[in-house]
């Protein structure tokens, strides 16, 4: 697509002026993000504090986001990839250094997201929400009104569930909690023990309604599922309409991630994006993400800006008992994501 610049390129200066309020820049701002996660309303702020007109496009995984700059589709400003899939993109000299530690309201990013594993020094990314991927299921509607806290729920429902469970359409998300469930290395080289993740996939394959990342929280209300392979934030939502959904955190650990920004190599927009990055890491603005999305972010101060009711949803918010069950995303290597991959494509063939 073309994008016009309205008005010269918005140097650094320009950047510290737009954190102070005081500054209204001009252009555009192509973002590529995941579907229902950013307020429409912070981008109409966003807008009307710069100058910088924003159109929105959206994606269902990362992997459909990485497909389409590996094609060299798009013409996107910025993009937010999870934190598994930071280090295949700079390698594959995808992104720009955008040196985000060097910005000005990185000094509100808290500790230990301001040096991650994925990009310890933030070259090439800024924090957005982080999160966790467990399920959810109706109380209302399961037997006895609870299920175990383990996968085996998710995995192996009772036969009053069949069919009505939903998984994410996710092939990282999907994967590593059949792992986590089997006790297996979610990064494991091993074609044998591969196979044994693939076994569980394809038994719970004929108990499924469908694989959909897609309007989780509109499917759990309406009722279409009884349980949803869920990330949490979409959880909370959930809940604030459904009070009878629980969130579940598995004794065998769930997948703890992190989103970001990051801005495309080819990006013709790159210092609009600068601006809407460092714009993003002010405490009153990350916390109308927050609100909206469901998911913390990792911002100082932003708690003060946020709504109530997220900071006392369990879902979001894990209570202490739950720590040791958290499993941080790993950097996989070449032959382990492609044992994942040839797994996906045998379970979706």
């Amino acid at each position: 697509m073309t994008v016009r610049i309205r008005a010269g390129a918005v140097g650094m200066a320009m950047l510290a002026m737009l954190a102070a309020g005081g500054a209204q820049a001009a252009g555009e701002l192509y973002l590529y993000n995941w579907t229902n996660y950013f307020p429409p309303d912070l981008l109409k702020k966003f807008e009307a504090d710069t100058g910088i007109k924003v159109i929105l496009d959206t994606y269902d995984s990362n992997e459909t986001m990485l497909a389409k700059l590996q094609a060299g589709g798009g013409g996107y400003d910025v993009v937010v990839p999870s934190d598994y899939i930071v280090p295949v993109m700079i390698e594959e000299g995808l992104l720009l250094e955008i040196d985000a530690g060097a910005m000005e309201n990185f000094k509100n990013v808290a500790s230990p997201f301001d040096k991650q594993w994925f990009d310890p020094e933030r070259k090439y990314t800024a924090p957005y929400m982080w999160g966790t991927t467990g399920f959810s299921y109706d109380s209302a509607r399961v037997p006895g009104g609870a299920l175990e806290e383990s996968w085996a729920s998710f995995f192996a429902p009772p036969p009053e569930l069949h069919g009505q469970v939903a998984a994410l359409n996710d092939e990282v998300e999907l994967y590593n909690a059949a792992a986590l469930y089997l006790g297996v290395d979610k990064c494991t080289e091993s074609a044998e023990e591969a196979q044994k993740i693939l076994d569980v996939l394809e038994k719970q394959k004929p108990l499924l309604a469908m694989y959909q990342s897609d309007g989780t929280i509109e499917r759990m209300i309406a009722g279409e599922v009884i349980m949803h392979h869920q990330w949490n934030g979409a959880a909370h939502r959930t809940r604030e309409q459904k009070p009878s959904v629980v969130f579940v955190y598995p004794k065998e650990g769930l997948n703890f991630w992190q989103d970001n920004f990051a801005v495309p190599k080819d990006a013709r927009n790159a210092e609009n994006a600068k601006v809407f990055i460092n714009w993003m890491m002010a405490p009153e603005n990350i916390a109308v993400a927050s609100n909206f999305t469901g998911y913390m972010n990792a911002i100082k101060g932003s708690e003060q800006f946020m709504d109530a009711a997220l900071r006392d949803d369990p879902a979001v918010v894990m209570p202490a008992e739950y720590a040791d069950r958290l499993s941080p995303a790993k950097d996989c290597s070449e032959k382990a994501r492609e044992l994942r991959n040839k797994v996906w494509t045998r379970l979706k063939k």
